[in-house]
């Protein structure tokens, strides 16, 4: 994220409430809640992990087991019978 000036952005007299309150601070302004993204979203990794949750779970139905899948995705055996029994 890159840092603009407030008094470039902002009509003078907002830039003089601001001031009442924050003065040679950083302050950060959110984007609305409508506006907001969900995690992963821009980085595309939702859609990579959604991707090898889908590839594990056929994995698993084509009768490779829980311990294999763990080994072969370098996770938890907690975490593939996550995915498998979600997928359920």
């Amino acid at each position: 994220m890159k840092y603009q000036k407030a008094n470039a952005v902002l009509p003078e007299h907002l830039l003089l409430q601001i001031q009442e309150y924050v003065q040679g601070k950083y302050l950060y302004i959110p984007a609305p809640c409508e506006s907001r993204k969900a995690w992963g979203e821009n980085s595309g990794a939702r859609e990579s992990l959604y991707k090898r949750n889908e590839e594990i779970y056929c994995k698993y139905k084509q009768g490779i087991n829980i311990d294999e899948l763990a080994e072969i995705y370098f996770l938890s055996i907690h975490s593939i019978k996550k995915i498998i029994y979600g997928k359920k």
